[in-house]
């Protein structure tokens, strides 16, 4: 569970790897009493119809609350709603951009804004390669500030044997940035720690 169990916000961008935040939701939705707030831009809804057999309508079901990208005038975009954190999974170059940049061109860049002014966890899951140089400064300068910024890199020593055992790797570790305990990860030495003569 949550140390302090309340709100996350969950945004989804355009960039490949829509399956990050439909997990996420996913584990939240089954394991989880946590309140979740979701942003979908349109692109990222294209990006899902595109990779995934998910459907942008049915995605939104898996959170308890659902926020036009546009909606400036939303509960989150004010430094007085209270959230544990928030994540964009998975997280465009664009997205990186506003956020490191301070520029609320929508209602994820201005919660993301919201989350490092107010020193909350905020975990942002990019996607690009190769990175540039631009790519790359933006990534220090949000992680100077505290962002954490976790790319879905696959751990092969975990040995997986599909897509979605790797996909639930990678989210197994962003829920591990908001204390939320699941069972989606093999650990590395865990079975050191229980047979130590292994």
């Amino acid at each position: 569970m949550l140390a302090q169990p309340g709100r996350l916000i969950v945004g989804m961008t355009g960039a490949t790897g829509a399956i990050y935040g439909i997990r996420f939701l996913q584990v939240l939705r089954e394991t989880v009493d946590v309140e979740t707030h979701l942003i979908m831009t349109q692109w990222a809804q294209a990006t899902m119809i595109t990779e995934t057999h998910h459907k942008p309508d049915a995605v939104r079901e898996l959170a308890d609350y659902v926020w036009d990208e546009h909606d400036s005038s939303a509960p989150l975009a004010s430094g007085s709603f209270q959230a544990v954190g928030m994540i964009v999974a998975p997280c465009s170059m664009k997205s990186l951009a506003a956020i490191a940049n301070g520029i609320s061109g929508n209602l994820i860049h201005r919660a993301a804004d919201v989350a490092i002014k107010e020193g909350r966890k905020l975990v942002l899951v990019v996607r690009e390669s190769p990175l540039s140089v631009i790519h790359l400064e933006n990534m220090l300068k949000v992680a100077r500030v505290g962002v954490v910024v976790a790319p879905p890199v696959p751990s092969l020593y975990a040995r997986p044997q599909s897509i979605e055992e790797m996909v639930d790797h990678t989210v197994g570790r962003l829920l591990d940035q908001f204390r939320i305990e699941h069972d989606l990860v093999k650990r590395w030495g865990e079975r050191r720690i229980h047979s130590p003569d292994l």
